[in-house]
């Protein structure tokens, strides 16, 4: 028998000859290989800050406006920002502000 003949068949007899494969004995589960994931390594939804990117003619309270549906909140932000936030009349383009839940 040559090496190829499995492949083309060339011996049919020997192929009836073939058994099945036995997977009785397989237990169900997953992947030994695959991470597991914790959920203490999943990320958390609390975890992630919704943040806003100050565009050209923003302003604190549009900012709130829009966030919030209120322009007077905009202290919420100011109060989460004011590591980033020198003057709350002064918001430049491009500054990256965390928005607090309501």
């Amino acid at each position: 028998m040559g090496l190829l003949d499995n492949l083309f068949d060339k011996d049919k007899d020997h192929n009836a000859e073939k058994k099945k494969a036995d997977f009785s004995d397989v237990v169900a589960g997953g992947s030994s290989t695959a991470p597991r994931a914790d959920a203490a390594s999943a990320p958390n939804v609390a975890d992630r800050q919704k943040t806003y990117t100050v565009v050209a003619g923003d302003t604190l309270s549009k900012i709130a406006k829009r966030e919030y549906g209120d322009a007077a909140k905009w202290h919420a932000i100011y109060e989460a920002n004011k590591d980033t936030i020198k003057n709350p009349d002064l918001i430049y383009p491009g500054q990256t502000f965390k928005i607090p839940d309501a």
